[in-house]
């Protein structure tokens, strides 16, 4: 017998739940859905977590809300997984997060007078970081999440250093590092060292992330539009030589040079 649909007087919220149990009832669900785990799960929260950023990034609104009903789905998942565990329950994560949010508001909250952007997020850090002590973390990176994507995280890390004044003062040194690293990158290539080379060029990313922190920029959302462009100057280059009744693989690198230098113009 098939199972019935959530009943359609109940809150949006609550309908999304019934289903969300339904799927993983063993008996009336869905088997796919009945043998998922957190682990199995995970990627596909992740993935979700991806394609709300792409959404957002071209602009598309309508996707943005068909992506964010996907990774309302997935807390719905990994809820429903540990009430069935009697580890937490939708609740609690609801709880949870309305209580963070009121303990890092005080400004808004509470009695605390904070109206400039500056004091409210030094405010938010201390409160973070009282977390962490109360958790028991021993150091500022204890919490950094190590499968964070690595120019992420390495923002993040330098983040947290910079809290206890482990940071450079002005962003001159970091040019000057940036060239350091780079000829020390140059040195271990040209030494034929692989192991040495692929060292170095962790370094000099790391230098650029500093320098891009230290500029207010985030590096993930920068080569995110570097790669944005580089496919769709790519993508013209295509089309204009389909346009001509031929491809780049027939062409020269100075053939392709040529069409690269005509569609910057565009």
């Amino acid at each position: 017998m098939n199972a019935s649909l959530p009943q359609s007087e109940l809150p949006l919220f609550d309908q999304l739940r019934d289903i969300m149990r339904t799927l993983r009832d063993p008996v009336q669900g869905c088997a796919w859905d009945v043998q998922q785990t957190f682990a199995t799960i995970a990627p596909y929260t992740i993935e979700e977590a991806y394609e709300v950023q792409d959404a957002i990034l071209r602009g598309d609104r309508s996707a943005l809300c068909a992506e964010l009903g996907d990774l309302l789905l997935q807390v719905m998942f990994h809820s429903q997984m540990a009430e069935e565990e009697g580890s937490f329950t939708l609740d609690d994560v609801v709880h949870g997060i309305i209580q963070k949010m009121i303990r890092r508001h005080p400004h808004v909250f509470g009695s605390d007078a904070m109206r400039d952007a500056e004091s409210q997020a030094q405010a938010w850090e201390a409160h973070k970081a009282q977390e962490r002590r109360n958790a028991g973390h021993s150091s500022l990176m204890d919490d950094v999440p190590r499968n964070l994507p690595a120019l992420v995280r390495a923002h993040k890390l330098q983040k947290r250093a910079a809290h206890v004044g482990f940071d450079w003062a002005t962003i001159t040194p970091i040019w000057e590092k940036l060239h350091e690293e780079l000829a020390e990158l140059h040195e271990a290539h040209i030494s034929g060292n692989h192991a040495h080379t692929h060292e170095e060029l962790g370094d000099l990313l790391f230098v650029l992330v500093n320098l891009a922190r230290h500029m207010g920029c985030a590096p993930d959302d920068a080569l995110h539009a570097a790669n944005h462009k580089f496919e769709q100057r790519f993508r013209a280059m295509e089309a204009m030589a389909h346009s001509e009744g031929t491809s780049l693989a027939n062409e020269s690198l100075a053939q392709q040079e040529a069409r690269w230098q005509k569609v910057k113009t565009l």
